[in-house]
């Protein structure tokens, strides 16, 4: 069972897969969500993720759905709707966080310019559509 919460605690989540793919997502409103200048994602199935209590939403952007905690307002996870089945979670609310490194970078073009990474992982511009689709197992 992987377990997560937000920085209060008073919003948890579990699963009880492990992510179907974790990725770096360079793009300016991922980094504007989480406040980092490098999030990182767990993607899950949207049906294997439970977060409790039901955590408030927002969309900014249409088919994007962003959850938060109602008292903190850590991030809690996101939906996107061209990656349908799945849901993705900041790496860093899982309590096992350790275990799941990234295997790609999406919105690559969009690294801040100061950011020197040198991992061989995979680099997609834009999106990584078809490379989350495929290894997430969701159908578009």
């Amino acid at each position: 069972m992987l377990t997560g919460r937000c920085y209060c605690g008073s919003t948890t989540l579990s699963a009880e897969v492990e992510p179907v793919v974790v990725s770096y997502c360079h793009c300016a409103d991922c980094r504007r969500w989480t406040g980092a200048p490098l999030p990182a994602f767990a993607a899950f199935p949207t049906d294997a993720l439970t977060i409790s209590p039901d955590p408030g939403s927002v969309t900014f952007v249409p088919g994007v759905e962003r959850w938060f905690c109602r008292e903190c307002g850590s991030p809690m996870a996101a939906r996107f709707d061209y990656l349908p089945g799945q849901i993705y979670v900041p790496v860093g609310v899982l309590d096992q966080a350790a275990e799941f490194p990234p295997t790609m970078h999406a919105h690559a073009e969009a690294a801040l310019p100061w950011l020197a990474l040198s991992d061989a992982l995979p680099r997609h511009h834009g999106s990584a559509r078809d490379s989350l689709v495929h290894k997430g197992g969701a159908t578009t």
